[in-house]
């Protein structure tokens, strides 16, 4: 069976074929590779006139399935649905929940599967598809960020994606079963650049070498157009110069003939990214940063060699060259480049910091040996030895052997901690004192490191809301600026002075070079790359952009008690002895622990650690009885103990005496009080609570002169909840609230139905460790974890704090206000720049000052903008948080 090539409308055997493509859901073929490239520039213009490729042309729509894991199974998807049928362009929804299946008949000329993708996630459901990272080799563009990731998001199969000029990396979320590698790579390529694999992605030393090689590629193309720069310049200025100033005007033109070809390859080398990314732009009918830069030094070299081949066609005084002006325009802008670049380098500091942590090599035990192999060759289920002063090389769990461990990398604590048989060690973490085996979990990819570095890179590759602004603003940029180059030619060759042609154009060439969108583009994904890293550095993993945004604005941290205020496991605080001496205390507290040994009671293990704690040697316990909502009884040392509650003592007719006063004081400071009877006497009370973390009030505190409401969220009674409150500073306390109901009060907040303000839409986090705490921590504007809970919370959050420490909390504030306001600055400077930049280009100054401002001075003010943003979001490098996370 045949197939009708959709350009030229010639019959081929699609074996026969010379290439094909897929677009819209249907394959095409063609007969030549001329017809291809005539497809590739506007496919959907042939799909809709093809007739015989299997696509209905009275019948304009594409279908997609897209996998949706969390499809309600009882009840209809109905505001699903609603969602994506208000969607311009989409014709049909069907939701197939048992299949986990969403099928979408809809117009690709209206809308694309990214828009579609991002209404599902905006509807609260997960669009399961393949992420991944491709390198975009020389991206220093900011308005191709737009046109890059528009044309990744037409790309059929791609749900979403995202281009960060400051990693010069795509993020891209697609269907593996719609599209391919390839076609992500078809896309970038058609914008003129080089897809590459991602250098995040690779080993340091390889990143820091690619990083070197572009960098001193760069450095040899300035220092090639310097060199032109200053032979050219010589014969620009002949007047000044000896010999040269002697010469006659046809000797002067042949001199000029020659820097003209001198200067041929510092615009085809030097200057060739701008060419090249400049006609990519063209036959996208679109115009770039690169556009501008190879307008104004091609108009300058067109006009100057045809001013010396011509003169006679120039006014009188007008056939003069300004080859110097592409010389150094394209020399300067290349520096700071290369500029810009190093400072890059500088700005992903972080990121080379943790993977610098990383073992190079294990010991590992294979049939009775031990090997040293590269930490890349270990294996799960390897036994590895570790002796003192060594770094644990991969995760594991401890199988011979006890130590002490630095984890300070992970968690920011500075002492050691103690590692025994069966405990978890960490990747990384630093072996202090002992030796010990222990059995590989979890290595490459899997291990703690990799995958806080991967969070981190996620999020310095992600954008905040702030940035898309920017990314629009610059697209829109460059074609106002090209008008506006027009119009200046246009004025100074209708109304300025003489010599005209002249004046109209180094003016308009002034006006395309000045222009910068790249400080725009640069300012926000600079700061947020240092500001995320920064987080890394104190132990905070920010996950996006977007949260480091968000944390900026918040009004109220609601702090859940248990884990987060608290070190959420009870320990023994008191141990007071009733008003006739029995025992002693720790009499008192040997006997109690060894009727507890064998009690089930959650809060007995506080009062066998308290033991433990003072080394009391226990004794047997006989006649052990449960009594239920009263205590328990045993016999121990021959001696009949009761410990429990006031009802145990009062039905055993025991006189409690001022101990009972004493009790009611302990509950009232979120105590849990137990009395204790020895032959029938009242010897004392045991406390235990769940005692407040060591830093929870000076945190707490912090966040409260930061102008931030501190409420607190607990499940436990009113009493004990506003004992703990008191302890901390908190005056606003939600409790007796139920697991399912955290994440209401939550939104309640956020509607701020307290009556405290008529503004409503507070910004509020939401501070939390357990599972229970997952649909608040996602409800929050800002979700923050504690690294010490469980992975469903984590998970269910925007930021997660290694440590358990409620300073991280302010912390994360602090680099989101420094990280924003280092942003305002930059995006400031760059619009300050353009606003003053472009009309002192176009001539603003002329009349009143007779001041025009030269190309080369606006190329190296166009050059150095770029580097002066990027070296404002590296002062974020000195950030100092006002008490360390760590």
């Amino acid at each position: 069976m045949t197939q009708r090539d959709p350009v030229c409308g010639m019959d081929i055997a699609p074996e026969s074929a010379a290439a094909e493509r897929k677009h819209m859901g249907q394959t095409f073929y063609f007969c030549s590779q001329s017809c291809v490239e005539q497809f590739d520039r506007e496919p959907h213009s042939y799909v809709m006139t093809s007739t015989t490729t299997g696509f209905n042309p009275e019948r304009s729509l594409a279908r997609i399935e897209l996998p949706v894991s969390d499809l309600p199974l009882v009840r209809p998807a109905l505001e699903l649905e609603k969602t994506l049928n208000a969607l311009e362009g989409v014709d049909q929804v069907t939701v197939n929940a048992g299949a986990g299946l969403l099928r979408l008949d809809y117009d690709p000329l209206k809308v694309n599967i990214a828009r579609m993708a991002a209404a599902v996630r905006a509807s609260g459901y997960t669009v399961e598809g393949v992420q991944t990272r491709l390198g975009i080799e020389n991206l220093r563009c900011a308005s191709c960020v737009k046109f890059i990731e528009d044309e990744l998001k037409s790309t059929p199969g791609v749900l979403t994606a995202s281009v960060n000029i400051a990693t010069q990396e795509a993020t891209v979320d697609y269907l593996p079963q719609s599209t391919t590698l390839a076609d992500l790579k078809h896309a970038i390529e058609t914008w003129g650049y080089k897809p590459r694999p991602a250098a995040s992605e690779s080993p340091v030393d390889k990143q820091e070498e690619a990083h070197a090689l572009e960098y001193s590629k760069l450095m040899r193309k300035f220092w090639f157009a310097a060199v032109i720069s200053v032979v050219v310049m010589i014969t620009a200025y002949y007047q000044v110069v000896p010999i040269l100033r002697d010469l006659n005007m046809d000797s002067l033109r042949w001199l000029w003939g020659m820097t003209a070809l001198f200067t041929l390859p510092v615009m085809f080398w030097s200057g060739s990214d701008f060419f090249t990314g400049a006609w990519a732009a063209f036959k996208h009918r679109s115009a770039n940063m690169n556009t501008l830069i190879a307008l104004g030094t091609g108009a300058a070299w067109l006009y100057s060699t045809f001013a010396i081949l011509f003169p006679s066609v120039f006014p009188e005084g007008t056939s003069e060259p300004f080859f110097d002006v592409v010389a150094v325009v394209i020399a300067l802008v290349v520096l700071g480049q290369a500029l810009e670049l190093r400072a890059k380098g500088q700005s992903s500091s972080a990121i080379k910091k943790l993977l610098g942590l990383q073992a190079k090599t294990a010991r590992v035990i294979r049939n009775g040996k031990e090997i040293d192999l590269p930490v890349e060759e270990v294996l799960v289920g390897d036994v590895i030895q570790v002796r003192p002063g060594e770094k644990v090389p991969v995760d594991g769990v401890i199988v011979e052997g006890s130590s002490a461990v630095d984890e300070s990398m992970l968690t920011g604590e500075s002492l050691p901690a103690s590692k025994k048989m069966g405990d978890e060690v960490i990747g990384a973490t630093i072996n202090k004192t002992g030796a010990f085996k222990f059995r590989t979990t979890k290595v490459g990819k899997d291990t703690a490191l990799a995958q806080i570095v991967k969070m981190v890179q996620d999020a310095q590759n992600s954008k905040a809301p702030i940035a898309r602004l920017a990314d629009t603003v610059s697209g829109y940029f460059v074609p106002i600026v090209m008008i506006l180059a027009v119009w200046t030619f246009v004025l100074w060759f209708v109304i300025g002075p003489q010599p005209q042609l002249v004046y109209a154009l180094v003016t308009s060439v002034t006006v395309l070079i000045i222009a910068c969108p790249c400080a725009l583009g640069l300012a926000t994904p600079m700061s947020l790359m240092v500001g995320i890293g920064k987080g890394a550095e104190n132990g905070i993993l920010i996950r996006s952009g977007e949260a480091l945004q968000t944390a900026r604005n918040i009004q109220i941290v609601v702090l859940d008690k248990t884990g987060t205020i608290t070190k959420g496991k009870p320990e023994l605080t008191d141990v007071v002895l009733g008003d006739h001496v029995v025992v002693d205390e720790d009499e008192l507290l040997r006997l109690s622990s060894s009727v507890e040994k064998v009690s089930e009671h959650p809060l007995a293990q506080a009062i066998l650690e308290g033991a433990q704690t003072r080394k009391l040697e226990l004794s047997e316990v006989k006649d052990f009885e449960a009594i239920p909502g009263h205590g328990v009884s045993a016999s121990v040392d021959n001696k009949r103990i009761l410990i429990g509650n006031l009802k145990l003592m009062n039905r055993e007719n025991i006189a409690l005496g001022s101990l009972e006063e004493r009790s009611k004081s302990f509950a009232d400071d979120g105590k849990t009080p137990m009395f204790i009877a020895v032959d029938g006497n009242a010897a004392g009370i045991i406390a235990v609570a769940d005692t407040v973390k060591e830093d929870s009030s000076e945190a707490i505190k912090a966040l409260q002169s930061m102008g931030i409401e501190v409420v607190m969220i607990t499940g436990d009674n009113r009493r004990t909840a506003e004992a703990i409150a008191r302890k901390v500073g908190i005056t606003r306390v939600l409790a007796e609230v139920l697991p399912e109901d955290k994440a209401n009060n939550v939104h309640l907040l956020q509607a701020d139905s307290t009556g405290k303000s008529s503004a409503g839409n507070k910004k509020v986090a939401m501070v939390g460790d357990g599972i229970n705490d997952a649909p608040a921590l996602a409800q929050a504007d800002v979700g923050l974890a504690i690294g010490t809970g469980t992975d469903v919370a984590i998970e269910a959050s925007d930021i997660t704090l290694i440590k358990g420490s409620l300073k991280g909390v302010v912390t994360a504030i602090e680099i989101s206000r420094a990280t924003m306001t280092n942003i305002y600055q930059n995006l400031f400077g760059a619009f300050i720049y353009n606003t003053l930049g472009v009309p002192i280009a176009m001539g603003l100054l002329f009349p009143f000052f007779g001041i025009l401002l030269s190309p080369m001075i606006a190329g190296a003010a166009m050059a150095f903008s770029s580097v002066t943003v990027v070296g404002n979001a590296n002062r974020l490098r000195g950030f100092k948080p006002k008490f360390s996370a760590k």
